[in-house]
């Protein structure tokens, strides 16, 4: 994609459409428009087969390029620009052809995956905070946090990692990090993982440095995402917080990136390109010569490895610095108590009592949604599953139907086994509804609000809900994970993990490592302003490593013990993977695809690469499509990449399967 030295006669154009095909597409420049000098980066509208699309500008040429596959009477003329700036920068561009060799995705799905695609700018709304304002003024640092950022800004290093007990104030080390790097003129990237916690972060950095930041993330239009691109563009706005793709930030002058909580899943992009905003990060910074500071109490253990090592610089905050301790954790087996069908055993009820007689605040957490899990058949041991997806159906007590969590599919539940027939039915598990009837029924005179997917029903009801808990509106907080990180509440003493081992009977590698970020991430909610908080881990297994190490605190420990185990078993970081998966409608075609996709493989199998399939996803259906996937793994990641590529861009998959590449995946259901 170079560039012919543009002049007043360029004629033609290369241009980045998004399309599944690696490729850009050759234009003849828009009538009238000779006299656009350099059109590099511009959004123009073309004629692609029979339809009207717009894509970015990659290159200009004076004569046709060699490279170009058709003759010149059948290039088609660009029909106009769109925009009078360009919204592509060569660093993007340069981005972008990274990404499409490194997540083997096309050139035109990278692209697309950064900028906006408004129409036309449109304002953003005010964004509405009740956070405690004092939350916000600038602290005098802590002797840590000084040494924090002074080793951060004078290091040679480029990769930092601030890692510290939720509370040890992390976030003013990044607002002070990013405060010395806005002062030498350069610009600022402040990534969150989701967009739950992005509006007390945008808060804190507004105060910090008012009308200069810019906001990106999915609760924006498109076109609202467009105004804010063309802000960071400008220099009117010059400190970026957002979601994921605020990585992408076309910030001119780059100075600084942080990630906050490094460790969310959140950073890993779900469709092509399959990118990590944490590898997209790196790349900029080190091409830029600029650091990198990422942030956690529980930080991957990928990150733990790369600390170790020496690859990522540490530095670490020890203090709770708003006055509160560490919270007493104690754990409550399951398995053991007198009540098994109540999700709220007899320690945690106490404690809620307690809580509430000194008019302080609980959050009761569960890492899953309905009411009751799932139906089961006590005679013969059936479960109903989703007829779209191979996952059991939840039953929502509301709407009084079991639901897939999958892709929406719902029936109303049966009156008998529809296997053997038998009366003998009911269901298994506890869902964040069956929670709150029996929160309710247990403490009628508490006020409780629930936080989850299915209660959330219009825009800025999150915040809504969040700021009445913080005010003191509510005494019990019943949530999901979107509770479970990021948010603090003066007033809150309890929190309450009602079934921790939710993420370890997933078949996933990093199902141990999840676990314990999640208990420790709960952990850190309570009493982060006064002594004595406390958390209550109710669980049916807690001599399980995740368990047992997040309750009793031994952070040491537990990485060790998890990378002893990652060696043992060979997986991620002492190996790199690569995962294809290969969906269809038709049940045998995704299998047999899967199996010629194998034999293909193993003809150019390098040495020293596994390869594990092909076998059925953990999650065999979604959304209608059969699953089955190849796991490539290998101790470098470029010959699984080369594999990749040969099977993805050399073979036509059959015109009913759809191959997904996933480079280092995060999750292998």
């Amino acid at each position: 994609m170079q560039n012919d030295s543009p002049a007043m006669n360029s004629a033609y154009i290369d241009v980045i459409l998004n399309v599944p095909l690696n490729q850009t597409f050759t234009y003849k420049i828009p009538e009238g428009t000779q006299n656009i000098e350099n059109p590099f980066g511009l959004r123009v509208e073309v004629k692609f087969g029979n339809r009207k699309t717009s894509g970015f500008v990659a290159a200009v040429h004076k004569t046709l390029p060699q490279k170009c596959a058709v003759s010149e009477e059948k290039i088609r003329t660009a029909i106009r620009y769109i925009d009078q700036i360009p919204l592509l920068t060569k660093e993007l561009l340069e981005l972008a052809e990274f990404m499409s060799g490194y997540y083997i995705a096309s050139i035109g799905e990278c692209v697309f995956a950064m900028i906006p695609s408004g129409k036309r700018e449109t304002e953003i709304p005010g964004l509405s905070f009740s956070e405690d304002e004092s939350g916000f003024k600038r602290k005098d640092l802590s002797e840590e946090q000084k040494n924090a950022v002074n080793g951060i800004l004078s290091s040679t290093e480029k990769f930092h990692y601030l890692y510290g007990t939720t509370g040890s104030g992390k976030t003013e080390v990044f607002l002070s990090a990013a405060e010395k790097i806005m002062e030498s003129g350069k610009g600022v990237i402040y990534l969150v993982p989701e967009i739950g916690l992005t509006p007390q972060v945008v808060k804190a950095v507004q105060k910090r440095f008012g009308s200069t930041v810019a906001v990106l993330h999915s609760a924006l239009t498109p076109s609202q995402r467009l105004g804010e691109w063309k802000r960071i563009l400008s220099r009117e706005a010059r400190i970026v917080v957002g979601a994921r793709s605020a990585v992408f930030a076309p910030v001119p002058q780059l100075g600084l990136i942080i990630i906050d909580e490094e460790h969310d899943s959140s950073y890993k992009s779900g469709s092509s390109p399959r990118y990590h905003a944490r590898q997209i990060a790196m790349l900029r910074c080190k091409k830029n010569s600029i650091p990198l500071v990422m942030g956690s109490a529980t930080p991957s253990v990928e990150s733990w490895h790369s600390m170790q090592n020496g690859t990522i610089i540490r530095h670490t905050l020890t203090k709770r610095l708003a006055g509160g301790e560490k919270p007493q954790i104690s754990c409550v087996n399951l398995s053991l108590e007198a009540d098994k069908e109540s999700c709220i055993s007899k320690p945690l009820q106490n404690e809620i009592q307690t809580a509430l007689s000194e008019k302080k605040q609980t959050i009761l957490f569960l890492n899953r949604r309905g009411f009751t899990h799932f139906f089961r058949c006590s005679s013969c041991g059936y479960e109903l599953k989703c007829k779209n997806c191979s996952v059991s159906m939840t039953y929502h007590k509301s709407e009084n139907r079991l639901r897939c969590h999958y892709c929406g599919y719902s029936l109303p539940p049966p009156q008998q086994c529809p296997k053997c027939g038998s009366l003998d039915i009911g269901y298994s598990g506890f869902g964040t509804e069956y929670i709150e009837a029996e929160v309710k029924a247990k403490f009628p005179n508490a006020k409780v609000v629930r936080i989850d997917t299915d209660s959330l029903h219009h825009k800025g009801e999150l915040q809504e809900k969040l700021d009445s808990f913080r005010k003191g509106e509510y005494d019990i907080l019943l949530g999901t994970q979107m509770v479970a990180k990021g948010l603090n509440f003066p007033n809150l003493k309890l929190a309450g993990i009602v079934l921790a081992d939710t993420a370890l009977h997933l078949p996933d590698f990093r199902a141990q490592e999840k676990t314990f970020a999640l208990i420790t991430q709960v952990a850190g909610r309570a009493g982060r302003f006064f002594p004595g908080g406390k958390v209550i881990v109710q669980s049916y297994s807690p001599d399980r490593d995740a368990i047992n190490y997040a309750v009793k605190g031994l952070t040491e420990e537990f990485y060790k013990n998890e990378l002893e185990a990652r060696q043992i078993l060979n997986f991620p970081p002492y190996s790199r993977l690569l995962r294809l998966v290969f969906r269809s409608q038709k049940p045998d075609a995704a299998q047999n695809a899967a199996q010629s996709a194998y034999n293909i493989l193993c003809k150019c199998r390098p040495q020293g690469v596994d390869i594990l399939g092909p076998a059925e996803c953990p999650l065999e259906m979604v959304n209608g499509s059969h699953r089955h996937q190849i796991l490539m793994r290998a101790k470098q990641i470029r010959p699984l990449q080369e594999m990749a590529k040969k099977l993805v861009w050399g073979f036509k998959p059959p015109k009913d399967v759809y191959i997904e590449t996933d480079t280092d995946p995060v999750s292998l259901l």
